[in-house]
């Protein structure tokens, strides 16, 4: 696994996004979780919380939306450090898609509506 390329990343589209795992269990990791996430113009994250610690790292375009209650606003090269357990949700207001660098605990869930789902580009 030392050398995991882009080119070689699977592409998932799910829930209107589009996941490009790099760094994931399927491809060799065992502690960790990274991947590409492209949020297309328009779109609004519904409000979920995680198992584990997940971070953004915003690479291109904006993200707007909420962490535990209050808004929060990224650009390029910003991060949004969300603890677990807390509830949030991030979206793209802008005209052109984003691209986010996520990274988390191998295994991590999420909660939406009440439901555990196992988010298939971590895994």
């Amino acid at each position: 696994m030392p050398v995991l390329t882009f080119a070689d990343s699977p592409t998932i589209d799910a829930h209107g996004l589009t996941a490009r795992p790099m760094a994931v269990p399927s491809r060799g990791s065992t502690e960790l979780a990274l991947w590409y996430l492209t949020l297309p113009a328009g779109n609004d994250g519904p409000t979920h919380s995680v198992s584990h610690e997940e971070i953004f790292v915003v690479q291109t375009g904006r993200l707007a939306g909420h962490l535990d209650g209050q808004p929060v606003t990224l650009g390029p090269g910003d991060v949004l450090a969300v603890p677990p357990g807390v509830p949030f949700g991030v979206g793209n207001p802008g005209t052109t898609p984003a691209t986010v660098l996520v990274c988390t605990s191998a295994g991590v869930t999420a909660t939406l509506d009440g439901q555990t789902i196992h988010p298939v580009w971590s895994r």
